[in-house]
């Protein structure tokens, strides 16, 4: 059996096109920065792909040492989405859990 490696924490929203470049500059700041300085982080990542229709959909993907590790980011109920101040003003669409996945390889 596979141990398990790590902890992958997968959330998913939309922005506008037009807002893209200024919410992954706020993101970054933001959520990234607070995934990338939390202990037991391992990385963190951010990704965009445009849909074509005037949206754009944003995922950020990060790895954990446990879901302990995720829970001092999270707090304590990890399964809920972290939003942050101007979220409201850029997300047009916005998971409000995220998916937690074990990395066993």
């Amino acid at each position: 059996m596979a141990a398990i490696t790590s902890i992958v924490r997968i959330w998913t929203g939309a922005v506008r096109t037009e807002d893209r470049d200024d919410y992954v500059q706020y993101i970054t700041g933001t959520g990234i920065d607070a995934y990338r300085t939390t202990p037991g982080n391992l990385d963190a990542w951010l990704l965009t792909r445009d849909l074509g229709d005037g949206r754009t959909e944003v995922t950020t993907v990060s790895r954990w040492e446990s879901m302990e590790a995720v829970k001092r980011f999270a707090g304590s109920e990890p399964t809920l989405a972290v939003f942050y101040p101007e979220d409201d003003r850029y997300l047009i669409e916005r998971d409000l859990h995220v998916r937690h996945y074990e990395q066993r390889g």
